[in-house]
């Protein structure tokens, strides 16, 4: 029923229907649960949700980012569509439409907003001059475009091919330091997979580690086992809204293995079909150091 109601119905219809679904969803299990312990965090959450209708992230600070102030360029010597960003050009997928850069890019900044659930870095988590920069899941590469004048060096694996060449430009003024890898980061080691441990084996230590790989993030820490149990000097942003639980997987994965670990503040809601139980609000980003 729901793939026909999704091929019937169009979607300036469906979409509010199916969010207030989600919603719905959401609200309700919060309200009849006596298996979660509903603190301050967790409270203002779901007022959003409740006052201002469902959203990935549920909280007023996205309220500032509209995609009408963003500002799309068309780069002439390859036609790939970019945004400035502080003086540096952030290039997009060739086919992008003006509208889906703005909706990408306004997405990133709430994404990356000071108060969001998702923000990588802090004052106090950030990365340092001359680190080796890992990037799981680089997309656009917004992240290592942001530090890449402090950075010494900074691999970027991106499994989607229509990225490579946005990603390409975008470092073309860095490539000296910047390396690009079409490839899963797993556990495993074949021609489409490699794992951290089998890439980094013969090269010098990374000491940032940023993860963002849609659910995988169990498999890349599996295939990272060694890195992680031999360095004295790491940093990892690990994504952990994927999947139920993922959280508290994780960070009691890297506690053992002596890392300090805390999360971005707040939480978010992940909408993804395949993953959407509870617990529904969940922590968006787990920072670990050692």
């Amino acid at each position: 029923m729901n793939k026909l109601f999704r091929k019937l119905v169009p979607k300036f219809i469906r979409g509010p229907i199916e969010k207030n679904k989600l919603k719905s969803t959401v609200l309700d299990y919060y309200n009849s649960t006596d298996n979660e312990v509903i603190d301050e965090e967790k409270s203002n959450a779901l007022n959003y949700l409740k006052e201002k209708g469902f959203s990935v992230f549920p909280y007023a600070f996205q309220e500032k980012y509209k995609p009408s102030d963003i500002e799309v360029h068309t780069d002439p010597s390859n036609q790939l569509k970019y945004i400035n960003r502080d003086g540096k050009r952030l290039y997009f997928k060739r086919k992008s439409s003006e509208r889906g850069v703005r909706r990408n890019y306004n997405f990133l900044k709430i994404e990356q907003d000071k108060k969001s659930p998702h923000r990588y870095l802090t004052n106090e988590f950030n990365v340092k001059e001359n680190d080796i920069l890992v990037d799981v899941g680089a997309a656009e590469g917004n992240l290592p475009l942001e530090v890449i004048e402090k950075i010494k060096k900074a691999y970027l694996f991106e499994t989607d091919e229509r990225w490579i060449e946005a990603l390409e430009a975008t470092f073309a003024p860095w490539k000296d330091k910047v390396v690009i890898v079409n490839k899963f980061v797993s556990n495993i080691n074949d021609e489409k997979n490699v794992s951290l441990d089998e890439y980094f084996k013969d090269k010098e230590p990374f000491t940032f580690l940023k993860v963002d790989a849609e659910g995988a993030e169990a498999d890349i820490l599996d295939g990272a086992q060694k890195i992680i149990a031999q360095c004295n000097n790491l940093k990892l942003a690990l994504c952990c809204y994927h999947k139920p639980y993922d959280e508290d997987k994780f960070k009691a994965h890297l506690e053992t293995r002596k890392f300090k670990v805390s999360f971005a503040d707040g939480y978010m809601v992940f909408p993804e079909p395949k993953t959407f139980r509870p617990p529904y609000l969940r922590r968006g980003v787990l920072r670990a150091i050692k």
